[in-house]
């Protein structure tokens, strides 16, 4: 009586499958990332033992050591909306180009004079641009104080857009207080009295 033998079950793997999920995986994550411009001006934020992180649709005022102020908007529709409010308002003169190159650019610190110049350079050198900050006089009106008007006009251009933004403060450590005061006081005499100040985590003690 002969033996017959059973076939094995094969062990083979079909790797291709899974080569075109990952790549799959890979094309997903690199359509759905978002990649944020270099920011011009690096601070070194206060440390806390907060953990709550910066929330989404912010309007994000920066203040370096040498008490410079810079403006950044995260919500790109909004910020489309804010430049072209800006450029008819303010008589800047911007071309198509130079618009596009402020809603997909990063923090900047400029008077209103310096935009267009500012806007007309290549993206990849505007970080080198000698900012001299957002002036904030001491007046604290939207229409006089420069960071207030941007302030104010993105403000209405996220609610026109359907998202209101949230303002958040970073500060370098070593900023001196009374600048620091003069942007919370912009805010506060133009009826902004909630914002969050950003900071570095830390672990409790």
């Amino acid at each position: 009586m002969s033996k017959h033998k059973l076939p094995r079950k094969s062990t083979h793997i079909d790797m291709t499958a899974m080569c075109d999920v990952a790549f799959l995986l890979l094309t997903f994550f690199m359509l759905a990332t978002k990649f944020k411009p270099d920011e011009p001006v690096v601070v070194r934020t206060p440390s806390s033992i907060s953990d709550i992180i910066m929330p989404e649709n912010s309007i994000l005022l920066t203040v370096d050591p040498q008490g410079k102020v810079y403006f950044d908007y995260d919500n790109k529709k909004a910020k489309r909306m804010l430049i072209e409010k800006i450029n008819t308002e303010k008589g800047l003169n911007l071309i198509e180009e130079e618009m596009q190159s402020f809603v997909n650019g990063a923090s900047f610190g400029l008077p209103f004079n310096q935009m267009k110049a500012y806007l007309a350079i290549p993206p990849m050198d505007q970080k080198n641009y000698p900012f001299t900050g957002i002036p904030v006089d001491t007046s604290y009106v939207a229409e006089t104080n420069e960071l207030g008007y941007w302030v104010q006009a993105a403000r209405f251009a996220g609610q026109e857009e359907g998202h209101p933004p949230r303002i958040c403060i970073k500060c370098d450590g070593t900023t001196v207080y009374p600048r620091v005061k003069d942007v919370i006081k912009t805010l506060t005499r133009n009826n902004i009295d909630r914002f969050n100040l950003l900071t570095s985590l830390v672990a409790v003690p």
